[in-house]
């Protein structure tokens, strides 16, 4: 498992097109944003940055890369030689997609703290780590499902930009203005209730039971990218 993880993490540094989406745009976007966080502090609020940052490092970073990597390696038949291995299918996946999580984890911590450093910390660290993780699954899982229906990695440019822009569109929606309104609809949306959740994290003013409350539709998404995916991914290229 480890042997693929290393594997694709050298491959990642040699792909200018998963190093562009896992690294680049996500860290030009989130230092925008950080540069000019008195302005989207007073459009939404700090939490609002936060959340907005995280999913951009979510969808274009992890969720991307994911549907990329799958995509390209069952092209190259790369996932059917190693199912021919004694690794079970969990562990052929975790060696996969094990770089990318971790690189992406690691971007989220980077930028996160850069924004506490600069704008100062947030209300309540458990519940901002609870925020990043829950996000993190959530589009990992709904990378597993996408990857079922891409063919290729030039297919994943048409088969992410739907989620991608979805999971951003709602951050920033739930960031702005909040669940005052139409709070049902913003939470059962992918991002929604985990944006909420980092905005009560880093802005304060909202109990951890009610907070944690959140956790439910962000984790039914989950379960509905895995029972996706189960039905939907394929080992091999359609013939």
């Amino acid at each position: 498992m480890f042997s693929i993880a290393l594997g694709e993490l050298i491959q990642i540094f040699r792909n200018r097109l998963v190093l562009v989406t896992s690294f680049v745009l996500p860290i030009a976007m989130s230092a925008f944003f950080i540069y000019r966080h008195d302005l989207f502090a007073k459009i939404g609020s700090l939490g609002y940055i936060a959340a907005v940052v995280l999913f951009f490092v979510a969808a274009f970073g992890l969720y991307t890369s994911t549907v990329t990597t799958l995509a390209s390696r069952r092209q190259n038949l790369f996932l059917k030689r190693l199912r021919s291995t004694a690794l079970s299918d969990a562990g052929i996946m975790t060696g996969l997609l094990l770089p990318v999580t971790v690189i992406a984890l690691i971007q989220v911590i980077v930028i996160l703290t850069v924004l506490a450093v600069v704008t100062g910390t947030p209300a309540n660290l458990v519940l901002v780590a609870v925020a990043v993780l829950a996000a993190l699954l959530m589009m990992l899982g709904l990378g597993l499902a996408t990857a079922g229906v891409t063919n290729s990695p030039e297919h994943a440019q048409v088969t992410t930009l739907p989620v991608s822009l979805i999971t951003i569109g709602t951050a920033t929606w739930v960031g702005i203005s909040g669940t005052d309104s139409l709070a049902m609809l913003k939470r059962l949306l992918p991002g929604g209730s985990v944006t909420e959740l980092l905005l009560n994290g880093w802005n304060g003013g909202a109990s951890l039971k009610d907070s944690l409350v959140l956790l439910g539709p962000s984790f039914a998404w989950v379960v509905v990218s895995i029972t996706l995916a189960t039905r939907l991914f394929r080992w091999e290229p359609r013939r």
